[in-house]
């Protein structure tokens, strides 16, 4: 049986489906089956970030009204062994009358799949209900900008009173030398403000504009941000095991061992 995760964010513009696009390009590469689902009615961008919009023949709310079969909505990724895409629609009237349809064919697809990552949409309306009605856990994407993270310590807010069994932190387009000029707020700041650990640390990176201009993830060029969702894809399958980068100055060693807000973790390079 395979697990939902929904990636959401209260702000939009934090890099929430580029982070989808690439840690699902980081399962596959861990030999995992995923599949990526849009559910931003109206503005997909999943597919253009991934370059498949030009393979689109069914979308979500296709496959939800039973106009199309599972098999005929997929787009696989042929770059990557086991990743597919179902886009969201470009125009729906009322996405909460589809959730319990959204929870069948979720139920469906984890028979089938090690991972479904669900894009949902940013804010905290029916959009957003509607992605995270059927996930198992949630990855909450923030930025360092104190606006992004008060949005989603809303977020937290409200899936903490939905009762989710594992909420995680994602910090994208983290500078470390803005960081160090206190001009950005660093990573335990953001931990110490949402009361959460980040199970990742996306760097700054303009290799990730360029991915996104040429439809690929960045995992496939040579750039500092590929590390790290590959770390943060590791860290999906492993809770437990905290992928960090040594190097950080947010992350500070004593005998060899790696603290992450006072707590002992183990650690993969």
């Amino acid at each position: 049986m395979g697990e939902a995760i929904v990636f959401t964010s209260g702000k939009g513009g934090v890099g929430k489906t580029t982070t989808i696009a690439n840690i699902g390009a980081g399962l596959s590469r861990l030999d995992k089956k995923v599949i990526m689902i849009d559910t931003d009615m109206g503005l997909r961008n999943l597919d253009v970030v991934m370059g498949m919009e030009d393979q689109i023949q069914y979308n979500l709310i296709d496959l939800l009204e039973n106009k199309c079969r599972l098999k005929q909505a997929l787009i696989r990724d042929k770059r990557y062994p086991n990743l597919f895409m179902i886009p969201a629609a470009l125009r729906c009237k009322k996405v909460s009358d589809y959730e319990s349809k959204l929870y069948t064919l979720i139920s469906q697809i984890k028979q089938e799949f090690d991972y479904c990552l669900i894009d949902c949409p940013a804010g905290i309306d029916d959009g957003f209900h509607f992605a995270v009605s059927a996930a198992d856990r949630a990855v909450v994407v923030t930025s360092p900008h104190i606006s992004a993270v008060r949005d989603a310590g809303r977020v937290l807010y409200l899936l903490d009173g939905m009762h989710f069994p594992q909420v995680d932190l994602l910090i994208n387009s983290y500078n470390a030398h803005m960081v160090r000029k206190h001009d950005m707020l660093s990573r335990k700041d953001i931990e110490d403000i949402l009361g959460l650990p980040a199970i990742g640390v996306i760097p700054m990176d303009e290799k990730v504009i360029i991915s996104q201009n040429k439809g690929i993830p960045v995992l496939g060029m040579h750039a500092k941000s590929a590390r790290a969702f590959m770390n943060a894809a590791r860290a999906i399958t492993n809770p437990r095991v905290v992928p960090v980068d040594l190097n950080s100055e947010d992350n500070r060693t004593k005998d060899g061992k790696i603290f992450i807000n006072g707590k002992e973790c183990r650690y993969e390079s």
